[in-house]
């Protein structure tokens, strides 16, 4: 009878425990795996994360975190190995379902992250956390870091961050003393879009010593006839679709106009939107290079080469000319 009341009360105890366990679950989701690190405590490790953004899942990977992704959008396509990691729709539409089922830890979102999606996966008890548009180069490092704490990558992330800032300050300071040239950065076909002083774009134009003929906008919608007046010594095309063949069209499409400056120079070039439109601190700052050296070519910038290192060769660009797209 003594024997009977032992096993009862420990089986009391062992659905009690399952009880409290699972009400945690339900309270605070997940339970993140922490590391066997003096700040453990403080930091959890991710094991099971869901990025809704193309950009996140690149800093995720150039944090080195990349195992930790379990599903993310069907833009997620750099670097190579984000292709291979399941698929929970667009940026904007998004599978609630599919999401849920893969059980993440975290998810993080963008700014064009529907909100409600945001709060329906939030009430699940799941943790979202959520970057918006950042609109300058020091608002791209501090995302960065921002993720690299919440990944616990705080070495990483710093040490990422200083590099790309050491290289950002080399070309200020190249450029510093040459005179500043007109530049329309084109980022969108239809309708015509320009970077403007409130986009982080407008800072490749600023720091790489040029003057952005659309600064002064508040939108960046603009007519054909209001570049054409503004007449920019220098093009640059980075719209989306670059790699069907737009990029092109819209190179062809302006140098039609024979009383362009930038035409008259032969100076209208089609870039990666990619890495002007979605850059990690790593790549604006080889960007910026690249565009550095479009406004002055008669600098001395250093350019990132095929492997990742700097050289100082004027003829090479880190851009193909026709689609954008790295050779």
């Amino acid at each position: 009878m003594r024997a009977q009341q032992h096993s009862d009360q420990g089986n009391t105890t062992r659905l009690v425990v399952s009880l409290v366990f699972f009400s945690l679950l339900l309270v605070c989701g997940p339970i993140a795996v922490l590391p066997a690190t003096a700040d453990s405590k403080a930091h959890p490790i991710y094991e099971r994360v869901v990025s809704l953004s193309p950009l996140i899942t690149e800093n995720i990977f150039l944090l080195g975190a990349g195992n930790s992704l379990v599903g993310n959008t069907i833009y997620c396509q750099r670097p190579e190995a984000a292709q291979h990691i399941e698929k929970v729709g667009s940026v904007q539409e998004l599978s609630l379902e599919k999401i849920v089922s893969l059980n993440p830890q975290l998810i993080l979102a963008s700014n064009l992250t529907p909100p409600q999606t945001v709060e329906q996966l939030r009430s699940l008890a799941l943790r979202v956390e959520t970057f918006g548009q950042p609109a300058s180069f020091e608002d791209i490092c501090n995302h960065f870091l921002r993720l690299g704490a919440i990944l616990n990558r705080n070495e990483y992330a710093v040490a990422l961050v200083d590099q790309a800032r050491r290289k950002v300050d080399a070309v200020r300071r190249a450029v510093s003393s040459l005179p500043r040239r007109k530049v329309f950065l084109q980022v969108g076909a239809h309708p015509l879009f320009s970077s403007v002083q409130s986009s982080f774009t407008h800072d490749f134009i600023e720091l790489g010593g040029g003057i952005n003929i659309a600064g002064e906008q508040k939108t960046g919608a603009m007519k054909t006839e209001q570049v054409l007046a503004l007449n920019p010594d220098l093009i640059i095309i980075a719209v989306m679709g670059s790699e069907n063949g737009i990029g092109a069209e819209e190179k062809a499409r302006w140098m039609r106009f024979s009383t362009l400056e930038a035409v008259r120079a032969n100076q209208v070039h089609v870039m990666d939107p990619n890495l002007v439109c979605s850059p990690s601190p790593t790549t604006f700052a080889d960007t910026l290079v690249t565009i550095a050296r479009l406004i002055h070519p008669q600098a001395a910038i250093a350019a990132p080469d095929a492997a990742g290192g700097p050289h100082t060769s004027s003829n090479h660009l880190p851009v193909a000319e026709v689609g954008g797209r790295q050779q």
